[in-house]
């Protein structure tokens, strides 16, 4: 009598089994292939799930129809937004058009201060054998005159005006993210209905907590990064009112912007400043822009972990491996998703809806 077959495989080829395996494959052609032109869909559903929370509480505080908090509510975080981009706008990218018009100006002083350090390294070098003294000049010089022809190649108008050029598009997807925004805000409770109707009951309550959990923590997430970045605001704001009062407030907002993304921080604006006055001769304004950027690296090591624990229930190392992963996966959207998929799988660990008990 022939067999039906191995008992182990056909225990483990189940249909619920069958069901997992080819929805974990259509997961991941969806994240593959969709999630990187969905940008501002997905950024209006975190953003509808973060808002979530203050429409329930205008509703309540105010006796207000959800409609009604939904459109206050949203049209205070599109005025805050439509501030924030005209600011940035007229302030921080007239600045940097600026710079880029006088960028001949300081590769010039560059230049300059090279060749007085080129000097007064041949003359310092006099008791040097000859051939050594020329191929180390000749290896700076190739260095610093490849730096300088990159640098201009990519600081000038036509580079500005081709990333002008796609700000039809950026306008295209910011209008898609509010109207987006604004109908996941008023359908979020008709979406959540829809959605627990699929499940069993006492799958419901699981589903239930693991949202609560993911939406007050990717509150916290965004309450935490906020806090961080306004005490780099506040410190690069005092440290350049010392050191370059002129331009504090300016630079101060650029900072500030940039230290919102993670990982790259403010030392990508401070470092590349401290240089170039290292370089034009002006050592003293250097040193005390490097210290200012050392200031603000502490700061962010130093407050950073403290305030994502106390918001975020995960340690620095997993949000800095989640993030990194994130980056490298789906670009910039991957510094916030890597994170919330972590926290999202944390919680359903929690809800017991992913069970982990094995040992090998």
């Amino acid at each position: 009598m022939e067999s039906d077959g191995d008992p182990i495989m056909m225990s483990f080829l189940t249909k619920k089994h069958i069901i997992i395996f080819f929805s974990v494959i259509i997961l991941a052609m969806i994240a593959f292939y969709i999630l990187p032109v969905s940008v501002p869909l997905i950024a209006a559903i975190i953003t509808a799930l973060m808002l979530d929370t203050i429409v329930s509480w205008v509703m309540s505080k105010f006796k207000l129809k959800r409609q009604l908090a939904v459109i206050i509510v949203f049209a205070i975080f599109t005025l805050i937004l439509v501030i924030s981009g005209f600011f940035l706008a007229t302030k921080v990218i007239g600045e940097g058009i600026k710079l880029i018009e006088e960028s001949p100006t300081y590769i010039n002083n560059v230049t300059v201060m090279w060749n007085n350090i080129d000097v007064y390294f041949q003359n310092a070098a006099q008791d040097f054998p000859e051939e050594m003294v020329s191929a180390v000049t000749e290896e700076v010089n190739a260095f610093f005159e490849a730096a300088v022809t990159s640098l201009k190649q990519y600081i000038n108008i036509e580079n500005i005006s081709a990333l002008l050029s796609y700000i039809p598009n950026y306008l295209v997807s910011f209008l898609v993210y509010l109207i987006a925004l604004f109908m996941f805000m008023i359908d979020l409770p008709r979406i959540r209905k829809g959605f627990y109707h699929y499940l069993s009951e006492n799958t419901a309550a699981k589903v239930n907590f693991m949202t609560s959990r993911l939406s007050s923590v990717v509150l916290g997430f965004f309450k935490a990064q906020f806090l961080v970045s306004i005490i780099i605001f506040i410190a690069a704001f005092i440290g350049l009112l010392i050191i370059q009062p002129k331009v504090a407030i300016v630079m101060a907002f650029v900072i500030w912007i940039i230290d919102l993304i993670p990982i790259i921080g403010s030392i990508v604006i401070l470092a590349p400043w401290s240089l170039y006055h290292y370089f034009t001769g002006d050592i003293i304004l250097g040193t005390k822009l490097a210290i200012l950027a050392v200031i603000l690296l502490l700061i962010r090591r130093i407050v950073e972990p403290k305030v994502m624990g106390s918001h975020m229930g995960l340690s620095p190392l997993a949000t800095l491996i989640s993030m990194y992963i994130g980056l490298k996966l789906l670009g910039i959207l991957g510094l916030i998703l890597g994170p919330i998929l972590l926290i999202l799988f944390k919680s359903a660990k929690e809800a017991e809806l992913i069970k982990l008990n094995f040992k090998i």
